[in-house]
């Protein structure tokens, strides 16, 4: 849950700089305080995410999420419209290895498998779950495809040059860059109520409460919102928290907690044993190296 929450301020904080980039401008006078670009994004995102964190219903945020399926389609074809016609090109080279970077970079790369939390929810939902399994096999295949298409253009694009978010690189004049950078901003704003569903599932399956249940309900679901608005603003860098919450939660949950459970509920070969132990070794290393270096990072920005 704790890594879902932390996805839930990765989106706000994309939102906001994609929004600032956008209309770096833009500010807020509220009496004496002066409330500046990111931190107004930050809050207008939240209001309009808050409403749709109010749905129970899983059918309606199957509705939703298909938007965002949609509109992962779009961006991908979008930036590649960038690079081969809008004249940006696919020729800029870089160093393809950095030692130095190997554990950001693959603490950034788990980061985009987390969410494993919201498979009980997706899985409880469907009228036939025994197509669960070939529904996530399908999912898996899509996102390492638009994953790797998107790193793998972006590199060829702008190379070393390449920011935390692509869309931060785009040129802001062109049709295609801004339907780019819109898709963006809608893709997440759907993804974040089904981030933020079993959180808040959990929370009210331990409350004892029923004639309330309802208020309630809206209160916790609420506060999460607002929560994660005070964090993001707290520490508003997208590639920090994306690679401490990588690091720490998406390797400990997508590869060392399978292992052990692998080697708890199976008789592996000695071989599998091996090979098993290297991958625990290896994840541990990057787990924390990883966090140690994301919390040095967040704590000297801060």
């Amino acid at each position: 849950m704790v890594e879902l929450y932390f996805v839930a301020i990765e989106i706000l904080i994309l939102e906001g700089d994609n929004l600032r980039n956008l209309f770096p401008n833009a500010k807020i006078h509220v009496g004496c305080v002066k409330i500046v670009a990111r931190e107004v994004f930050f809050l207008l995102v939240a209001i309009v995410i808050l409403p749709t964190t109010w749905l129970k219903s899983l059918s309606l945020l199957a509705y939703v999420s298909i938007g965002g399926v949609l509109a992962s389609i779009v961006l991908v074809f979008s930036i590649f419209w960038i690079g081969a016609i809008d004249g940006i090109g696919f020729e800029e080279k870089g160093v393809i290895w950095r030692w130095d970077g190997l554990i950001s970079a693959i603490s950034m790369y788990t980061f985009c498998y987390c969410g494993h939390a919201i498979f009980p929810t997706i899985c409880n939902s469907m009228k036939d779950r025994s197509q669960f399994p070939k529904v996530l096999f399908v999912c898996f295949i899509l996102s390492t495809i638009t994953y790797g298409s998107m790193a793998t253009m972006g590199y060829l694009m702008y190379g070393q040059n390449l920011m935390s978010q692509i869309t931060l690189n785009l040129p802001i004049g062109k049709i295609s860059s801004k339907i780019a950078i819109y898709t963006t901003l809608f893709n997440p704003i759907t993804k974040y109520v089904l981030v933020i569903s079993p959180i808040t599932t959990a929370i009210e399956d331990k409350l004892p409460l029923r004639k309330s249940k309802y208020i309630v309900s809206y209160f916790i679901r609420t506060f999460l919102v607002i929560s994660t608005v005070i964090v993001a603003l707290t520490v508003p860098f997208f590639w920090i928290c994306q690679t401490f919450t990588g690091a720490l939660f998406g390797i400990t949950v997508s590869i060392l907690l399978p292992c052990l459970c692998y080697l708890k509920i199976k008789k592996p070969s000695f071989l599998e044993v091996v090979f098993i132990w290297m991958i625990l070794v290896f994840g541990s290393s990057v787990v924390i190296s990883g966090a140690y270096t994301s919390l040095k990072n967040i704590i000297s920005h801060v």
